[in-house]
Parts: C-alpha cells; sequence; structure tokens
C-alpha cells in the first residue's frame, strides 16, 4: 500500500514538473519583449537554477516538502498575473519553479528506497514541458486562465497530499552540512559533470537536423526532446538494476563512440539518449554524499547547470567537432566515477 502511494505521488509529481516547466516557457516566450529577452534569460535562469541552492536548504529545514512544491505552483500562476511587469513575472515564475524542483525532488528521494529511478522518472518530463511551452507559446498566451487554473489544482492536490506533514514534517534529515571523508571532492566532482553536462547541451553535440529534415516542426523538435527525456528516465531504472556505475560506463562509453564514429544521423538521437542516462546517477549521488541536505544537493547542481549554460549566454559557445564532443564525454565519464564510487 506504502509503494502503490509513492508511485502515485511519484506520477503526479512528474506529471506536475511537466506542466511546471511548460507555463514558466511559455511565460517566458509569451510575455518578454525582443528587446527584454537576453536580460530576462539571465534573470529567469539566475532564479530558478542559482537560487535552488538557498532555497534548497530552506526546504531542508523546514521539512514540509510537498507544501513547498506547492507554493513554487503558486508563484508560477503568480507570474501570469504580473505580465504587465514582464522581468518581474519572469523572476517570480523562476522562484516558483525552483521552489517545485527542490521540494519535489526531496520528496521523491525520501520515499525512493534508496533507488535512483523514481529521481529518474520525476526529473525526466520537465524537458517535454520546456519544448512544449516554447513551441506553443502564443497558443498559451490566449488561455492564461486555464493554465493558472491547472496549476493552482496541481498546488491544491500537492497541499492535500502533504497535509499531515504540517505537524509531523515530511521526513527530512536533521539538518547538516556535514560530508564523509573525500565527499567534499566528490560533490565537487559531480558539480562539474553537471557543468559540462549543460554546456555540451548547448553547443549543438547532438545535432539532428539531417535526420529529422522534412518532419512537421512539431516532431522535428520534440524528438530530441523525447530523447533527452527518455533518457534520464532509463538512467535512474537500469541503475537500479544493474548499478550505477556500470550503467555509467556503459551509457556514456557507447555516447563517446557514437560521437566519434557518426556512421548515421540516427547516432546522434542515440548519443543524446545515452548522454542524459547519467543525468539521475548524479542527482541521487550527490544526495547521497549529502545526506543531510538533499534539497541543498539538488541546488548544487542546478547551480551547476547555470555555470555550464554562461558561455551559451554570452554567446561564447565555440565550434566543436565530434571528436571534440565524444571526448568531452569521456572526460565527463572520468569526472563521474570517483563521485559514483564514493556512494557505493
Amino acid at each position: 500500500m506504502r509503494n502503490r502511494a509513492f508511485i502515485g505521488k511519484t506520477a503526479l509529481l512528474s506529471l506536475a514538473h511537466a506542466i511546471v516547466d511548460m507555463a514558466c516557457a511559455a511565460l517566458f516566450f509569451s510575455t518578454l519583449p525582443d528587446a527584454h529577452l537576453w536580460l530576462g534569460m539571465v534573470l529567469y535562469n539566475a532564479c530558478a537554477f542559482l537560487c535552488q541552492l538557498p532555497m534548497g536548504i530552506l526546504a531542508d529545514r523546514l521539512d514540509r516538502n510537498l507544501p513547498f512544491a506547492a507554493l513554487g505552483c503558486v508563484l508560477v500562476a503568480a507570474g501570469f498575473l504580473l505580465r504587465g511587469v514582464p522581468l518581474l513575472a519572469v523572476i517570480v515564475a523562476g522562484l516558483g519553479n525552483g521552489a517545485f524542483h527542490v521540494g519535489g525532488g526531496i520528496e521523491v528521494l525520501n520515499g525512493s528506497q534508496k533507488k535512483a529511478g523514481p529521481l529518474g522518472v520525476f526529473v525526466s518530463p520537465g524537458a517535454i514541458g520546456l519544448y512544449l511551452g516554447t513551441f506553443y507559446a502564443g497558443f498559451f498566451r490566449y488561455c492564461t486562465a486555464t493554465l493558472c487554473t491547472v496549476l493552482l489544482l496541481l498546488a491544491a492536490a500537492l497541499l492535500y497530499l502533504g497535509r499531515r506533514t504540517f505537524k509531523t514534517g515530511s521526513g527530512n534529515a536533521e539538518l547538516s552540512f556535514e560530508l564523509p571523508k573525500g565527499g567534499a571532492a566528490a560533490l565537487a566532482l559531480l558539480f562539474l559533470v553537471v557543468v559540462l553536462r549543460a554546456f555540451m547541451g548547448t553547443t549543438g553535440a547532438f545535432a539532428t537536423g539531417s535526420l529529422l529534415t522534412g518532419l512537421p516542426p512539431v516532431l522535428s523538435g520534440l524528438i530530441p526532446v523525447l530523447c533527452l527525456a527518455l533518457g534520464k528516465a532509463a538512467g535512474g531504472l537500469l541503475a537500479d538494476r544493474f548499478r550505477p556505475v556500470p550503467t555509467a560506463i556503459v551509457s556514456l562509453g557507447l555516447c563517446a563512440v557514437f560521437l566519434f564514429f557518426p556512421l548515421h544521423p540516427v547516432m546522434a538521437l542515440c548519443a543524446l539518449f545515452l548522454f542524459n542516462m547519467t543525468m539521475p546517477l548524479t542527482l541521487f549521488a550527490s544526495a547521497k554524499l549529502w545526506k543531510g541536505a538533499k534539497g541543498g544537493a539538488f541546488g548544487l547542481l542546478t547551480f551547476a547547470l547555470f555555470v555550464g549554460v554562461v558561455p551559451y549566454m554570452l554567446n561564447l559557445v565555440p565550434a566543436g567537432s565530434p571528436l571534440l564532443y565524444g571526448a568531452l564525454v569521456l572526460v565527463s565519464l572520468a569526472l563521474l566515477l570517483p563521485g559514483l564510487w564514493k556512494t557505493r
């Protein structure tokens, strides 16, 4: 019974993740004028990613995970009410996005019974939501009330599921910044892995244009996004079945091979799938290292995501080649393995 309840809760949080990210993307691209896009991008990403570190620590301390995630849904909905002040709207939505992620992430980690699969399922729908919110931003401009209603209904559902936590707490570990011996170094390596992953995601390393030419625009964009999302989900599930270290070696090793020898365009999609399999592994390993602040660990790696996209935001992404991208994948594997070994 407890297991079924956790599955249902994870399913709701995963659905909410897709909707929250979709709403944030829709708000961003339907609200900001072109002249403010760059500044808005910086402000949104700072609030949604950089601020997850302090918000994660706050969520660890408050020990009210589902209400914290519900607050995130409410803040995203509030962003739509502030569209008359576009930059303020994206700041509020970004803070809401961060609050939802850490609240939902800690809740899934607490109930996962030392497995990475549920975390992979939780994080995977976000990419789909971001894509749909971006592609259909013009459509969502005209159904704001419906989208806000859905967000508030999700908040209400999360508050209902977490109603007992107002008295008893969510079962978080007592907040502690203590790390095991060698844990700080392992956490730093995991941080660098995520920086590299974010950087690779903005360089065109997994170009699929020639493969998807001729498809309707929505499909040509959605297929790579599905590969990315399914890779994240598969990574956590396969790590539970075959253990994290072998999963990381096989997934990133094959990814590097497909980038070194791109014999067919479909290999780019395979490489994208394989590359993203390690995302839940890094999150899960960081939470195991920083047991007294799982939300802080979650936020630390979203901080790394922000660092990794800075070159893109500054338009400093260099031209790359398959050989360079394959080498970076192997560097990522070399950085990841010590962190995974530390948490075995």
